[in-house]
Parts: C-alpha cells; sequence; structure tokens
C-alpha cells in the first residue's frame, strides 16, 4: 500500500457527494415515474429536474477536478483485467452523471419546458421540438438502465476488494489510508 498515495480529500468528496446525490436523484425519478398523472406529479418532476441540474453543476465540477488530478491509480499487483473492466465501469459512470441530467434537460427543452432549479428559470424553453423530446426520453430511460447495472458493478467490485481481497481500495475512497 505505500507505494500508492492516498486520494485527496477533495477527490472523495467529489465521490461522494455525486455519488450519493446521484443515486438520490436516480431513486426519487424512478419512483416518480410511475405516480399517476396529476399536479402532485407534476411538482415532484419539477423536484427532480431541479436536483438533476444541480447532479450535472456537481458531476462537472467532479469532472474538473479528475482532469486536474489525474485518474485515481490502481493498487498494485490488480490483475489487467481487472484494472480495464474497474476503468469502463469508472469511466461508464462518470459519463452517466453528466448524460443523465443532459438528456433530462434535452427531454424538458424537446417538451417545450423551461429549465430551471427551484422556480429559478435558467433556460427559457422554445417551441416543442419533438425530436429533441424523443432523444432525451429514450437516452434518459437507458441510461438508468445502465447506469443500475453498472452501480451494482462498482459496489460488487468495491466489496470484493474489501472482504476478498482484503485490500486498501474501499478505504482510500474512505480517506482511512
Amino acid at each position: 500500500m505505500s507505494n500508492v498515495s492516498p486520494l485527496s480529500k477533495p477527490t472523495i468528496y467529489f465521490h461522494w457527494l455525486v455519488a450519493i446525490s446521484f443515486i438520490a436523484v436516480l431513486a426519487f425519478g424512478l419512483y416518480v415515474e410511475d405516480l399517476p398523472k396529476g399536479p402532485e406529479k407534476g411538482e415532484l418532476i419539477g423536484l427532480h429536474k431541479s436536483f438533476g441540474v444541480l447532479v450535472l453543476v456537481l458531476a462537472v465540477s467532479r469532472l474538473l477536478w479528475r482532469f486536474k488530478e489525474g485518474s485515481i491509480s490502481s493498487l498494485p499487483g490488480s490483475p489487467r483485467w481487472q484494472e480495464k473492466i474497474a476503468a469502463g465501469v469508472h469511466h461508464l459512470l462518470l459519463l452517466a452523471t453528466l448524460l443523465m441530467p443532459i438528456s433530462g434537460i434535452a427531454m424538458s427543452l424537446g417538451g417545450g419546458h423551461d429549465i430551471g432549479v427551484f422556480g429559478v428559470t435558467l433556460i427559457t424553453a422554445g417551441e416543442k421540438n419533438e425530436l429533441l423530446g424523443q432523444i432525451g426520453h429514450t437516452t434518459h430511460g437507458v441510461l438508468a438502465n445502465i447506469v443500475l447495472v453498472t452501480l451494482a458493478l462498482h459496489v460488487l467490485g468495491a466489496l470484493k476488494h474489501h472482504i476478498v481481497d482484503k485490500d486498501a481500495t474501499l478505504k482510500r475512497m474512505l480517506g482511512k489510508s
């Protein structure tokens, strides 16, 4: 473990802040999706959209930090195939934290709805654009399923490192190495 430097506090904070907020907004969106149409559902979708925009801001900040600091190094001794899978899962999750909110924005704008955060309009809607709305809707739905599988792989990988390999991978992300 001494060959691998500890992760910086901003790296750890960004990881957990984006992870928790992204998962919460995803779970909330899945909940709201199944509600019957009505004013309550509309209000909850508005909250989902507001939090989604905030997740996008956090995800962009995290990505900029990652470019500044560089990729997280693997622990020594990890098999090459495992490093490739881990890198793929990480890249998919990073991409998803950007594309999920962007596809939601596209869906809203395509439907002729403003983009706002808690009642403050950031982008004023134009006319409906069915193609943009459909692309946003399809992308949002497909990504949700991809994220659920990828997130499960990420958690299982972290648990494997902690329980089976008994290495410091999870401890590093918890700031304990």
